[in-house]
């Protein structure tokens, strides 16, 4: 049984996966006491095979994780990064390293579901749309606010709109926080179609389209075309890196 761990920028989600098991979890991270949340999250499970990590964050919650690990499991984390080659995908950034290490793992996924070239966007705290070849090359991608950045936004630069939430269904908004609540998401949605269309170009008229992330759900019924739900795309990945051969 491995535990894999994806630590993002505002929850941490975790799967137990092995054999036919597969069950996961999501959290949200507290700015302080996060090895707390550790302890009600895994305290008295037992030491899986392998805890594998991808994380936005920096050596402070590392080290913590790390410690929490070492302390109840004795167990090493592994802190997956992104490679210039690895389990089918190829990786074309300037430096292959620099990739986010849940980008790399989502890729690795959406290569494990389908030899097509695919669109892979990911809605969390920040949206990336990536662009995966037919052959199996990472081209590159993009990186824009998720829904509740682009609401805190207009909170924290605009003097006269202090609500940025309600009725986010209708452009038609008579209010100002239904405004703002729409205008993110159709926003957002507008913008992923635009730039699926210009990785199109590339990859092909029928690169498939791939939502993943917490906030997938919200977009999957307004980014127009054909577009598949891939829930937990992430920690799939980690599963297929942490199955594979050393």
């Amino acid at each position: 049984m491995n535990l894999l761990v994806d630590l993002g920028n505002s929850r941490v989600k975790w799967a137990y996966a092995g054999g036919q098991r597969w069950e996961v979890g999501a959290e949200a991270i507290p700015a302080e006491g996060f090895s707390l949340l550790l302890d009600r999250l895994w305290a008295g499970r037992p030491a899986p095979e392998q805890v594998v990590v991808s994380s936005v964050h920096g050596p402070h919650r590392h080290r913590l994780l790390h410690d929490w690990v070492a302390r109840h499991w004795g167990r090493e984390p592994r802190f997956i990064q992104a490679q210039a080659r690895q389990l089918g995908v190829s990786n074309l950034y300037r430096d292959p390293s620099a990739l986010g290490a849940d980008r790399w793992a989502a890729l690795i996924a959406a290569r494990h579901l389908s030899p097509a070239a695919q669109c892979v966007v990911d809605c969390g705290t920040a949206v990336t749309v990536d662009a995966l070849s037919a052959d199996g090359e990472f081209l590159g991608g993009v990186i824009l606010p998720g829904i509740n950045m682009a609401r805190a936004a207009l909170l924290a630069n605009t003097q006269g709109i202090r609500v940025a939430e309600g009725e986010d269904g209708d452009c038609l908004a008579r209010a100002t926080g239904d405004g703002v609540a729409a205008g993110s998401v159709f926003g957002l949605a507008g913008a992923i179609e635009r730039i699926v269309a210009e990785q199109r170009r590339v990859l092909g008229a029928e690169a498939r389209v791939l939502l993943t992330g917490g906030d997938a759900p919200r977009l999957l019924a307004l980014v127009r075309g054909p577009v598949a739900h891939e829930p937990e795309l992430v920690l799939k990945g980690l599963k297929l890196i942490a199955e594979a051969p050393a």
